[in-house]
C-alpha cells in the first residue's frame, strides 16, 4: 500500500467531498490508485474545474486491474493519474504498456504518480515507458496539479485535433474514388451526406439540393431535393416549387444566393458549384457546433465535390444522349426495312421480267433456230441437186446460174440469222442469274440423235462425217431445251472447227455411276494455254474455225453452266495441238434424280 500520510493531501480533504456534477462535453479523466483518500483528495483539489467552458467527468479505479476494464469501456479518457505501486510494485508501469500497445492510446495523457520515487526511478521512466508527465505525490499541490492537469488537456486537445485531421483526410481520400464511381445523381448526394457524417463523426443529419443552369431540366422549380438523412429523408420527391418546410427554406436560398460555406451553432451550409453550371447546396444539421478542424475538413470534402457531380451530370446527359441516338437508330432502321422491302420487290419484279426475256429467247432458240437449221441443211441440198442437172442448153445454164445465186443468198442470210441467234441466247444465259430448270424426264440418247441430225447438212456440206454411240435410252431428270442448247453448242463446235473430211462422234453412255454425253473430234487439238481458259466467258482460242464461220466466244461457257445447274460438270481433254479433243458433260445420277 503507498503511504498517505502526506500532509499536502491531508490538507485537501474535507469531511464531506461534494462530487462534480458529470455534463456533456466535459472533459474525461480517470484516476488510479489504490488508496481511496487520493481518489477523495483529487476530486476535491479538482472541485469547479473549467476548461474552455468545459469541466471535468472524474473517473475511479482502485487497481490496476480494476483500470483495464475502465478504460476497455471508456475511450473517451483524456488524462489519467496513475499510481506506479498498486497490487504489485510495477502494477501501473504495466497498465502503461496495456494502454499504448493494447488499447492503442496514443492520445491519451497519461500522469504518474508516486508515493514512493525510489521504486520508479523519475529518468528511467520517462525513457522506457510512454508516460507524458512524472510526479511524486509529495510535491503534487492542488496549484500544481491544476497546472499539470490544463498543460495535458491542452496537449490532448492539440493530439485529438491532429487525430481527427489525419483521420478526416483518410476519409476524405477513401471517399473520392467512391463518389467518382457512381453514376445517378441520388445515389451521389446520399454518398455525399454519409461522408459528412462520418468525417465529423457525429449523430447529424441534412439534405442535399441541386439547381441545375438553364439548360437542365431541374431549374423549373427553382431547386430538387435529391437525397435527404435522417429527419429530412421524407424531403426528397416533393413538389419542386416548394419541397422544403418553412424553417429551412430560407438557409438553402440564402446559401444560393450568398454562394458560399456558412457555419453556425445548429443548421451549417455548404455551397458546390461545377464546371457544367449546376449549383448543389448540403444543409447539414449537427447537434453541436462544428470546430475549426471540422470546418477544414468538410471545406476541403466540398472542394472534390464539383468534379464528383460534374461527373454524375455528364453521365446523365451521355445517357439522354444515348437513348435519343438509339431511338434515332431505330427510326432509321426502320426506314432501311423499308426500303430493303421497296428493293425485294423490284428485286422480284426484275426477277420475273428477266425469267420473261429468258423464255422469249428460249422460244426464239427453240421455234427459229431449229427451223433455221433446216432451212440451211435444205439449201446445200437443193445446191447439190443443182449440180446435178447436166443439161447444156444455153437457157437451163443461166437457170441453174441463176438459181444458185438465189440458194448462196439463202445459205448465208440463213447462216447470219443462227450466229445472231446463237449470240443472244449466248448473252441471256449469261446474264440470266435466277436460271429456273423445268425439270422433266429427259432421254439423253434420243436427245443426242436429234441434235445430230439437226448438225448433219453441215457436217455433210464440209465433208465429215457425223456419227453416234448411243445406248438404250438413258433418261434423267431435267430440262430438255437447256440440254439440247449445250449438245447443240458441242456439236456445232465440234464441226464448226474439224478440219474438212473429219470424222466426229456423239457417245451417251453410263460411266462409273454417270452420265456422260461427250463429243470427240479430229480438230486442231488444245494448247495447254486453251486449257486453262477453256470454259471462260468470251474466250477465244488459238484454234480458229476450218470453214470460216463466226464464233461468239460464249459456247463453252454456256455448256459449263447448263451442266452445273443439273449439278454436273463440264469437261475437256485433249493429246495436245493437232490430236483433237473430247468434250463432256458429266451428270451424277443422284443430282439429277434418276427416273
Amino acid at each position: 500500500m503507498n503511504d498517505a500520510t502526506d500532509d499536502d493531501w491531508l490538507e485537501l480533504i474535507p469531511d464531506e467531498a461534494a462530487e462534480a456534477p458529470t455534463r456533456a462535453g466535459s472533459w474525461t479523466i480517470a484516476v488510479i490508485d489504490d488508496d481511496p483518500a487520493v481518489h477523495e483528495g483529487t476530486r476535491y483539489a479538482l472541485a469547479g474545474y473549467s476548461l474552455d467552458g468545459r469541466g471535468l467527468d472524474i473517473l475511479s479505479a482502485h487497481s490496476a486491474q480494476e483500470a483495464r476494464v475502465l478504460l476497455a469501456e471508456r475511450r473517451d479518457v483524456a488524462i489519467v493519474l496513475l499510481d506506479v505501486v498498486m497490487e504489485t510494485d510495477d502494477a501501473g508501469l504495466k497498465l502503461v504498456d496495456y494502454i499504448r500497445r493494447d488499447l492503442k492510446e496514443e492520445t491519451v495523457r497519461i500522469i504518474l504518480r508516486t508515493g514512493q520515487p525510489g521504486q520508479a526511478p523519475e529518468r528511467r521512466v520517462i525513457v522506457d515507458y510512454d508516460i507524458n508527465d512524472y510526479k511524486a505525490k509529495t510535491e503534487l499541490t492542488a496549484d500544481k496539479l491544476f497546472t499539470s492537469l490544463t498543460a495535458a488537456l491542452r496537449a490532448y486537445q492539440q493530439l485529438r485535433r491532429l487525430d481527427e485531421t489525419r483521420r478526416g483526410l483518410e476519409i476524405i481520400i477513401d471517399a473520392a474514388p467512391m463518389l467518382l464511381d457512381h453514376k445517378s445523381m441520388q445515389r451521389l448526394a446520399e454518398g455525399v451526406l454519409t461522408q459528412v457524417a462520418s468525417l465529423l463523426n457525429v449523430d447529424c443529419a441534412g439534405i442535399l439540393v441541386l439547381r441545375e443552369d438553364e439548360s437542365g431540366e431541374r431549374r423549373e422549380g427553382g431547386f430538387c431535393v435529391l437525397a435527404g438523412s435522417g429527419l429530412y429523408g421524407g424531403y426528397v420527391g416533393r413538389d419542386p416549387a416548394w419541397p422544403l418546410d418553412p424553417g429551412i427554406q430560407p438557409l438553402v436560398e440564402q446559401a444560393f444566393a450568398a454562394r458560399r460555406h456558412n457555419f453556425g451553432d445548429h443548421f451549417s451550409t455548404l455551397y458546390v458549384q461545377t464546371a457544367s453550371g449546376s449549383e448543389i447546396v448540403a444543409l447539414i444539421d449537427t447537434d453541436r457546433p462544428l470546430s475549426d478542424t471540422d470546418r477544414a475538413l468538410i471545406t476541403l470534402l466540398a472542394g472534390r465535390l464539383s468534379v464528383a457531380f460534374d461527373n454524375v451530370i455528364l453521365y446523365e446527359r451521355l445517357q439522354r444522349a444515348n437513348v435519343t441516338l438509339e431511338q434515332r437508330v431505330v427510326e432509321r432502321t426502320a426506314e432501311l426495312i423499308r426500303a430493303n422491302r421497296r428493293l425485294d420487290m423490284q428485286r422480284s419484279d426484275l426477277r420475273r421480267a428477266n425469267s420473261l426475256k429468258t423464255e422469249i429467247l428460249g422460244t426464239i432458240a427453240h421455234d427459229l433456230k431449229n427451223p433455221l437449221s433446216v432451212i440451211l441443211g435444205r439449201s446445200e441440198m437443193l445446191a447439190d441437186l443443182i449440180g446435178l442437172d447436166h443439161g447444156e442448153t444455153s437457157g437451163s445454164e443461166q437457170a441453174r446460174t441463176a438459181m444458185r445465186t438465189q440458194v448462196d443468198h439463202i445459205r448465208t442470210s440463213a447462216t447470219r440469222l443462227i450466229d445472231m441467234i446463237d449470240s443472244l441466247m449466248a448473252d441471256a444465259m449469261n446474264d440470266a442469274l435466277d436460271i429456273t430448270l423445268r425439270r422433266e424426264p429427259v432421254d439423253l440418247a434420243g436427245l443426242a440423235r436429234e441434235v445430230c441430225e439437226a448438225n448433219r447438212p453441215l457436217a455433210d456440206s464440209k465433208g465429215q462425217s457425223l456419227t453416234t454411240d448411243l445406248t438404250a435410252p438413258l433418261h434423267l431428270c431435267g430440262d430438255a431445251e437447256r440440254l439440247r442448247e449445250a449438245l447443240d453448242n458441242l456439236v456445232s463446235n465440234a464441226i464448226k472447227y474439224s478440219y474438212p473430211g473429219g470424222a466426229i462422234t456423239v457417245r451417251v453412255r453410263e460411266e462409273g455411276g454417270d452420265y456422260v454425253c461427250a463429243v470427240t473430234d479430229q480438230g486442231p487439238g488444245l494448247s495447254p494455254e486453251d486449257a486453262g481458259r477453256l470454259f471462260g466467258r468470251y474466250q477465244r482460242l488459238s484454234a480458229k474455225p476450218t470453214g470460216g464461220e463466226g464464233s461468239t466466244g460464249l459456247g463453252l461457257s454456256i455448256v459449263k453452266r447448263i451442266a452445273e445447274l443439273h449439278g454436273g460438270r463440264a469437261e475437256a481433254f485433249s493429246g495436245g495441238p493437232g490430236q483433237g479433243a473430247v468434250f463432256s458433260m458429266r451428270f451424277p445420277k443422284e443430282a439429277v434424280g434418276l427416273v
